[in-house]
């Protein structure tokens, strides 16, 4: 590595650690994250595709859907590229603005897929107290009006500590710890002061993930399901959220776990953090059941599978 560093190396560009110890396999770790890559890209296409063309399905909850696909393929797509190009041997370093336009959408898609859990967990809220004015409460208006408000919210919060990324002196060895670039990696790199970027960056941590979080589980289970009086709609009330709360749980778990090891765990092995951040960035499409939506989340709403079994028959025919 020290040798590539010194020969190789721009002094504008930053290298990508990949998966250190496991070089000699990279050729055979390219298959099972080739899969991921495009059973996530592929399944969630197809979500898209198949909400657009179905009028039927041009509802609210299948609007929020969306939104959470649409999320969960820019994610795929803004990792995807460093990811396999360093396991197929085709690059190792990324320049300093293609590093930070990547940490950006990165972080930025993060914070809109918890805007997005937070609407959803609005929306099961909404049908199962109100289903008598669901419609009339979420339209089409304003439905787009959160849609707006969710990409500005997610763009504009990021977008100062992001920025600042440009104008810190890196003088430290400039080899990232992972196969893409995160806002924590890249300030630990950094001699300039980064106080700003470490108390703005918890800041947000705190006041949107994790509050974003409190808010769902409070919606979902305090206003949502002990709000009703009967044990058995209570029970009916608790399975309709339980696939939502899952979500939760398996998208804030993740990333709640790498800002702690990045920030308090600097005395950790490098396989940790390699670890958690490959955890952050391909566990929650992969197994959760929000976040992996044909397979799961999606199948289990009649209207999208009977409307993918035609898709296919069609094809078929």
């Amino acid at each position: 590595m020290s040798s590539i560093f010194s020969s190789n190396f721009s002094s504008s560009s930053f290298i990508l650690t990949g998966f250190p110890g496991l070089e000699v396999d990279y050729l055979w770790l390219s298959i099972p994250f080739s899969s991921i890559y495009a059973m996530v890209f592929l399944g969630n296409c197809m979500v898209l595709h198949v909400i657009w063309t179905e009028p039927s399905l041009h509802q609210p909850m299948f609007y929020f859907l969306a939104m959470l696909a649409l999320t969960d393929l820019c994610m795929g797509l803004s990792t995807m590229p460093t990811v396999l190009s360093i396991l197929w041997g085709l690059i190792q370093e990324i320049s300093l603005d293609s590093c930070i336009a990547q940490s950006y959408f990165i972080h930025g898609l993060s914070f809109m897929e918890s805007s997005v859990l937070l609407t959803m967990a609005f929306d099961r809220y909404i049908a199962i107290c109100n289903p008598l004015r669901y419609s009339s409460i979420l339209t089409n208006d304003k439905i787009m009006k959160i849609g707006v408000t969710i990409l500005c919210r997610s763009s504009l919060l990021i977008f100062p500590i992001i920025i600042r990324l440009k104008f810190l002196n890196y003088c430290r060895p400039h080899i990232l710890s992972h196969s893409f670039c995160l806002h924590q990696d890249l300030i630990r790199l950094a001699c300039s002061d980064i106080h700003f970027n470490s108390i703005y960056g918890l800041s947000l941590v705190i006041s949107n993930l994790l509050l974003d979080a409190v808010l769902i589980l409070d919606v979902i289970i305090l206003h949502t399901v002990l709000a009703i009086a009967s044990q058995e709609e209570r029970l009916k009330s608790l399975q309709a959220c339980v696939s939502h709360i899952s979500a939760v749980l398996v998208f804030y778990i993740p990333i709640i776990g790498l800002t702690m090891v990045h920030r308090f765990g600097k005395h950790l092995s490098p396989v940790v953090h390699v670890l958690m951040g490959n955890i952050y960035i391909l566990f929650p499409p992969l197994m959760n059941p929000n976040l992996m939506n044909p397979i799961i989340y999606s199948i289990k709403t009649q209207q999208i599978q009977k409307r993918v079994q035609r898709l296919f028959y069609c094809k078929r025919a």
